[in-house]
């Protein structure tokens, strides 16, 4: 029997999708910036589509777009999006990023992308007897999905004044700069995430843009200790968990 994760204005399924719904991409959605007021936007790997549903509460979008390779993930979205509140402004894709970007005619104010991390930045959290089924290891891992491809369609399809919005290991944050600025897009702000004050950094949200300015960085830090959350925390994600 299937349980939907419950937020405040909509609910996903998730059970048919292998990357279930985790604080990075919670984040991703509620920082993601919306004050360009973007007409259309783009969700690139939508999983369970709930960075669409989040945008699609906080937005005045017309268009929200995702596409999602995943059988069986697509089907779920879609589901997921047909059954929320905004299914009018919300359609998913089933193809992969590359044939998309070089198909289609649109371009999008806001893109958005919770990407698959390389198995290497995992070491820390998988345990050496963990054994990842393949769908885990494709929703996952970076070679699913190099970065360097993922920035090349970013620039095709993102419009001229429009945001890229991506959660990644922090780890990777310079190399992943270095390599979006060979395609003309340029650090906005940056946001690090620390789990508790005491502990090390471990991912970055970066808004990007085809304007290259001075990023304004920021540090969010989630909780105190164990379930006792940050203001910043809370100010963040309490449109949308239940519990906030």
């Amino acid at each position: 029997m299937k349980t939907a994760f419950k937020f405040k204005q909509f609910s996903v399924n998730q059970d048919q999708c292998a990357m279930k719904i985790g604080t990075d991409g919670v984040l991703l959605g509620a920082w993601a910036t919306i004050a360009h007021h973007p007409f259309s936007i783009l969700d690139i790997g939508a999983g369970t589509g709930v960075l669409g549903l989040m945008l699609a509460q906080r937005s005045d979008a017309e268009m929200i777009d995702a596409i999602e390779i995943d059988d069986a993930a697509y089907e779920q979205c879609v589901d997921n999006f047909e059954s929320s509140p905004w299914s009018d402004r919300l359609f998913c894709y089933h193809a992969a990023l590359e044939e998309f970007a070089t198909e289609t005619d649109d371009t999008y104010d806001l893109i958005i992308c919770n990407p698959p991390f390389h198995l290497a930045t995992l070491d820390c959290e998988v345990s050496a007897s963990e054994k990842m089924s393949k769908s885990r290891e494709t929703a996952r891992f970076q070679d699913a999905m190099p970065f360097e491809h993922l920035l090349e369609s970013v620039a095709t399809l993102l419009s001229e004044e429009g945001r890229f919005c991506v959660v990644i290991p922090y780890s990777e944050e310079e190399k992943f700069k270095s390599l979006a600025k060979t395609f003309s897009l340029f650090p906005q702000k940056i946001g690090r995430l620390r789990g508790t004050p005491s502990a090390e950094i471990k991912r970055s949200l970066i808004d990007f843009s085809f304007a290259e300015t001075l990023p304004e960085i920021s540090e969010l830090i989630i909780e105190t200790t164990r379930h006792n959350y940050t203001a910043d925390y809370i100010h963040l994600t309490k449109d949308f968990y239940l519990k906030m």
